[in-house]
C-alpha cells in the first residue's frame, strides 16, 4: 500500500477541516506545555503519531471511550487558551507582516520600498507591543 500525497489527502478532506486541522497542530506548539504530561502524551499519540484509540487505551490504562473524551477535551482546551492569549494569532500576523516585507524588498523599487517597509515595521511593533 502506498501512502497518498498529502495535497491528495488535504484535498479530499476539504479547506475548512484541512485549516483546523492545521490550527489545531500551530495551538499544540504553543500550549502543549501547558497540558499535563498526561494529556500531551495521549494526545500527540492519537493526533499526531495516528495510534488508533484502541491501541492508546490499552497503553495508557483507561477505555476508549476515556481516550476519545480526553483528546476532544485536550483540543477544546487548546482553543481556550488560544481564546485568552492570542499567541498563535500573533504568530500568523507576523508571518503576514514579515512576508510582505519581503514582497516588497523583492520588488525591487527602492522609492516606494522604504515607505512600504516602515508602514509595516510600524505594524509589527504595534503586534508585539500589545
Amino acid at each position: 500500500m502506498t501512502a497518498l500525497p498529502v495535497f491528495l489527502i488535504l484535498g479530499r478532506m476539504g479547506k475548512e477541516r484541512a485549516e483546523k486541522f492545521a490550527d489545531r497542530d500551530l495551538l499544540f506548539d504553543f500550549y502543549a506545555e501547558l497540558l499535563t504530561e498526561h494529556q500531551r502524551h495521549i494526545f500527540e499519540a492519537v493526533v499526531f503519531l495516528d495510534c488508533s484509540l484502541s491501541e492508546v487505551a490499552k497503553e495508557a490504562g483507561i477505555s476508549r471511550q476515556g481516550v476519545s473524551d480526553l483528546v476532544r477535551r485536550t483540543e477544546e482546551q487548546l482553543y481556550a487558551y488560544e481564546e485568552k492569549l492570542h499567541l498563535a494569532e500573533k504568530f500568523r500576523e507576523e508571518q503576514r507582516i514579515l512576508t510582505a516585507i519581503q514582497a516588497v524588498c523583492a520588488g525591487g523599487n527602492r522609492e516606494t520600498a522604504l515607505p512600504a517597509i516602515q508602514k509595516l515595521t510600524d505594524e509589527l511593533l504595534q503586534l508585539t507591543a500589545r
